[in-house]
């Protein structure tokens, strides 16, 4: 994609310990305007809808998870499933981003009749279930992972999101997420998923316990699967929201293992528990120079808010991600920015680029 000389793992290491901010988002905004020289920043209409938020992965990072017998846990309703997808709509939505926790009781016959019911009413982009879900749908359901992709793209799912990467790093994952599925997995599922020709995203989730050198693992991995599928639409690098969460909580001491693995972080230059804006941009820079074969890289105004995402296109971000009438994952840490399409319109224009509403494959809608 690009003729650039392709980085190493010890130079990408080196840029993110060691590089002048300004240079390396400088780099960045270069190989960011040879990929996309129209000058466009895009942004889909979309909407997160999180089906259930009851889950036995317990991760000690997310605010987000109920037990099944907690109060405030739920499973939605078709009637308010169906109502949030029409008012998507109503609003210019062409697609939903539905995700959820791994509820013990259900099997694949669950999902396979909520992506039918879908797709029976609305013409719309079903971007669904990461990873971790289509490992629990195929287990529970003695399905191998291609099996159970097939099930569920011919029930109407069309693309996957890179949820629950997290930091692809067994060693970190087992910190975070004990119960959830290993990289090896997560790698396995976006692979199948782009041999059945289905388009998915990869994320990474930044400023908990891992060290750069576990960021350099993430992005070559991801980097080494898209030179072999040409899979992923884009990357989305995004930071650790301690807000409410078990990590955090560990974090003040309580727990020695978990002490002692945050002050590695700390002695390296990465905050324990959630990354500073200049530390998103230097992380976010890198991965627009490491992966050169991923033509979009994503700003997350979700957990940064407005103006650094606007400050991210021009540290290598072209996409300034979803409107997101309805988030909750990110909103239970605590972190609740709101914007409009409008806000990001503006903020778009205030970077000096031609806003454009996208779909799911980047194909432009609208320019504004």
């Amino acid at each position: 994609m690009n003729k650039h000389k392709r980085i190493t793992k010890s130079e990408g290491l080196e840029l993110l310990k060691n590089s002048d901010l300004l240079d390396l988002g400088q780099q960045a905004d270069g190989i960011r305007e040879k990929l996309h020289p129209e000058k466009t920043g895009t942004f889909i209409v979309d909407r997160n809808i999180n089906y259930t938020n009851i889950c036995i992965n317990k991760c000690t990072f997310c605010a987000f998870w109920r037990d099944k017998e907690n109060r405030d846990a739920y499973v939605l309703s078709e009637d308010e499933l169906f109502r949030k997808i029409e008012e998507t709509i109503r609003l210019g939505g062409t697609q939903i981003l539905i995700q959820g926790g791994l509820h013990p009781d259900f099997n694949i016959e669950y999902y396979i009749n909520l992506l039918k019911s879908i797709k029976s009413r609305f013409d719309i982009n079903v971007h669904g279930f990461s990873p971790p879900e289509i490992c629990y749908i195929a287990d529970k359901s003695d399905l191998t992972i291609r099996e159970a992709l097939r099930v569920l793209k011919s029930s109407g799912l069309d693309s996957i999101p890179g949820g629950g990467a997290e930091i692809l790093s067994d060693r970190v994952r087992e910190i975070l997420s004990p119960r959830k599925i290993k990289s090896s997995s997560w790698l396995k599922v976006m692979e199948e998923a782009h041999r059945l020709g289905m388009r998915t995203t990869a994320t990474m989730m930044f400023g908990s316990v891992e060290k750069p050198e576990d960021i350099i693992e993430h992005l070559d991995a991801i980097r080494n699967l898209q030179d072999r599928t040409k899979g992923f639409t884009a990357f989305i690098p995004w930071t650790f929201q301690p807000g409410n969460t078990e990590l955090a909580q560990k974090s003040k001491g309580t727990v020695p293992d978990l002490r002692t693995e945050q002050s590695e972080v700390v002695e390296s230059g990465l905050s324990p528990c959630g990354a500073t804006a200049v530390e998103y941009l230097r992380v976010l820079a890198l991965s627009r120079i490491y992966l050169d074969n991923i033509k979009n890289i994503q700003a997350s105004w979700v957990t940064q808010g407005l103006k650094i995402a606007e400050v991210a296109l021009r540290f290598g971000a072209n996409d300034f991600g979803s409107t997101m009438i309805e988030e909750n994952v990110v909103a239970s840490a605590g972190v609740s920015y709101r914007v409009s399409k409008e806000d990001i319109i503006r903020a778009i224009k205030n970077a000096g680029f031609t806003p454009a509403q996208r779909d799911t494959y980047y194909n432009i809608i609208k320019r504004f």
